[in-house]
């Protein structure tokens, strides 16, 4: 091979040492360097990217069991839209609208089952139903009750950054510096469910792509993301079809598909363990070549292997 189409080493930058495991509910998931796929059931009517189109819950089970069919190693039930000045719901429409997905989902597939919500009495019945993780986009901070049903529940938890809420997080956002702000932010809502009794191996971050950050922002936070992992607990970022990809685009009207794959292998190469999007099947065969060929660690599959 000619000297210059060889890698060096130098060019894949050293990350710090990445958890390679997530105790949920009742399994342990193993994290593979190439990341896990989390696929996106939204139960909305008011979703930024799908709202509407899996309102009725047969059709959002029906789709979780595409996505599933797909490729998806988890899938992250939502029932309330937590776009940019989204109007809250109530716990007992969200109820409505995601107990009997979570629970047809759990019964049809083997895959773990998030419940994507800041409520504690949505998540109860979301891990009765057969949920293994809650996604909670308020880190644990929306609902008093919601720390103590974490840890009695022993369910995965995944804290997110958010700067206010969603009706107010998109107000001239502002930082010192947004990748050691949601660094230290994380760190802190970690320190606090550690105190709190929850298990640090059940823990994931979120560094909250989207939520209370400009497009600079967002841009920024994701190169930087690799520097996560000293955090010592799995990364989680969900950046699927987001403004900040039609921004780049430079057409708020595109199709973001590819941005999405653009960026997911951006954070492949970093080490981010998983990505939650809506498209899953496109970008989990992008993430299988981008490893066959070397793109995470530099080592190209070898066939029949």
């Amino acid at each position: 091979m000619h000297a210059a189409h060889q890698v060096p080493a130098a060019s894949f930058p050293a990350y710090p040492a990445r958890a390679s495991s997530w105790q949920l509910r009742t399994r342990r998931l193993e994290l593979p360097r190439r990341p896990l796929v989390m696929g996106i059931v939204n139960v909305t009517p008011d979703s930024f990217s799908d709202g509407g189109n899996y309102f009725d819950p047969a059709r959002a089970l029906a789709h979780g069991l595409q996505l599933a069919a797909e490729g998806a190693d988890l899938l992250d039930i939502g029932g309330e839209s937590t776009r940019p000045y989204s109007q809250p719901v109530d716990a007992a429409e969200e109820l409505r609208r995601t107990a009997e997905v979570v629970r047809g989902l759990a019964a049809h597939t083997h895959l773990p089952i998030s419940i994507d919500t800041s409520k504690a009495i949505v998540a109860q019945a979301a891990i009765e139903a057969g949920a293994e993780i809650v996604n909670d986009v308020t880190a644990l901070t929306g609902d008093p009750r919601m720390p103590t049903l974490v840890r009695e529940s022993q369910a995965g938890v995944v804290l997110m950054h958010m700067r206010g809420t969603p009706q107010t997080m998109q107000d001239n956002p502002s930082y010192d510096d947004v990748a050691a702000d949601v660094a230290a932010y994380l760190r802190r809502q970690r320190d606090a469910a550690l105190a709190g009794g929850i298990d640090a191996q059940r823990i994931c971050l979120d560094p909250g792509i989207g939520f209370g950050k400009t497009h600079q922002h967002n841009l920024t936070l994701m190169a930087a993301c690799g520097e996560l992992h000293e955090l010592g607990c799995p990364l989680l970022v969900g950046h699927s079809r987001k403004g900040f990809i039609g921004k780049i685009l430079g057409d708020p009207a595109a199709d973001r598909t590819a941005g999405t794959i653009g960026a997911a292998l951006a954070l492949a190469r970093q080490g981010v363990q998983i990505i939650r999007v809506h498209d899953v099947a496109a970008v989990r065969q992008a993430l299988l070549l981008f490893e066959a060929t070397g793109g995470i660690d530099g080592r190209a599959a070898r066939l029949g292997e």
